[in-house]
């Protein structure tokens, strides 16, 4: 793949490659912010391209009222209380373009980190490279593309999982602080006709599973540590214009008849973004898999307590929804690559082989213990082994 000559003193990477010029007007043909083009693409994806109806006025009150129980049964039993910004929490059933524009707007400062580590000079092992005339074209490529890419295809994810999110916290990820739970309440709808569940039991069941989220999560301590271990992850990012000349490589640039193997290529973020994940990543992700095992695990103890209190179908009804979590689809495979959360069957049977191990040996007191202060928070090596954790939190306490 050769190119031609540009002028000295000419930055322009696509000086000569019109095809690649092409391009780029395509992509940015939208105007506005990348993030602007995230939201249309996520609402997009998430209508399929039609308009939506509001919510059934029968389902939004059901689902308030539910949640209003549910709120004092998760209170109750993790001893955690339940608020927003300042003040009440409310819970709010929406469609899935409000949860789609909601989540864009959530997790846009994350991704905007992600972003900056695309972006970020090349370092000294690099330079060398840079100097080279087709790296450096590829280095201005990635540079003047990534943030845009980076946002459509956030854009693609957020899209896609708004198409089955049953509610704010369908991946345990910290929102900023806020005074809303979102329901999604066409999507338990259509969840419950699949699965001929009765409808009011999935909304409960739903409700306990949101705000026993929203309790943990929303913990200054718990948001502020996972919050760190996430930007942390995304900032390590390292971007290497030689694995995007290598996917270029095979493409006919001097023409347009390639244009839609081009925006197929770049349809997988793998070949933009996924190939960039640094040795620092490996060594961050422990700690991140270890905090997520431990929600996810707490989570589900709740639930299965105030499931089995307040539904009648709850063993079927639990079975139906924790099927349904580990099918990755390429929404899940994208969060799995981009934010280092692999949410397999492993993670929660590890989540759950801790809270076990921890309530065989302490109880219900020694479980709450948990979510004290940052420093209760288990460690990896705590999580397989819970005795360590009760011995280390007891020193705490001394």
């Amino acid at each position: 793949m050769s190119t031609p000559d540009r002028p000295a003193g000419d930055d322009n990477p696509f000086a000569g490659l019109p095809f690649l010029g092409d391009l780029m007007a395509m992509l940015g043909s939208q105007g506005g912010s990348p993030w602007d083009a995230a939201t249309q693409m996520a609402v997009s994806i998430a209508t399929g391209g039609s308009s939506e109806s509001n919510v059934d006025p029968a389902a939004r009150i059901e689902l308030e009222q539910f949640a209003r129980i549910a709120a004092m049964h998760v209170e109750e039993v993790t001893g955690l209380p339940l608020r927003g910004a300042g003040g009440d929490l409310a819970v709010l059933p929406v469609t899935r373009s409000q949860w789609a524009h909601q989540t864009v707007r959530d997790y846009r400062p994350l991704f905007e980190k992600l972003s900056a580590a695309l972006n970020r000079p090349p370092n000294a092992a690099q330079d060398d490279g840079a100097k080279d005339p087709m790296a450096a074209m590829f280095s201005g490529i990635m540079s003047m593309m990534a943030p845009l890419m980076l946002g459509m295809t956030t854009g693609s994810m957020v899209g896609h999982l708004a198409e089955k999110a049953l509610g704010t916290y369908h991946l345990p990820l910290a929102r900023p602080t806020c005074a809303v739970v979102q329901l999604v309440a066409p999507n338990i709808d259509a969840f419950a006709e699949q699965w001929s569940i009765e409808p009011r039991d999935l909304r409960m069941w739903v409700c306990l599973s949101e705000l026993t989220h929203h309790a943990v999560l929303s913990l200054p301590h718990v948001e502020a540590k996972l919050s760190e271990l996430l930007e942390r992850y995304v900032s390590a990012f390292r971007a290497d214009p030689a694995a995007l000349e290598q996917a270029l490589g095979g493409l006919d640039v001097s023409s347009m008849s390639d244009l839609d193997g081009l925006r197929s290529l770049f349809n997988d973020p793998t070949v933009l973004l996924g190939v960039i994940r640094s040795p620092e990543q490996q060594a961050m992700l422990p700690s991140l898999e270890a905090l997520i095992a431990v929600v996810l695990g707490y989570v589900d103890h709740v639930i299965d307590q105030l499931a089995h209190r307040l539904l009648g179908s709850a063993g079927r009804l639990t079975e139906a929804l924790r099927r349904r979590r580990v099918e990755a689809g390429d929404a899940d495979q994208f969060v799995a690559r981009m934010l280092g959360l692999e949410l397999t069957q492993a993670s929660y049977d590890r989540g759950a082989s801790f809270v076990a191990g921890v309530l065989e040996r302490a109880g219900v007191n020694g479980l709450a213990r948990l979510w004290e202060q940052t420093e209760t928070l288990p460690t990896p090596a705590e999580i397989t082994a819970p005795g360590l954790w009760l011995a280390r939190v007891e020193f705490i306490s001394r």
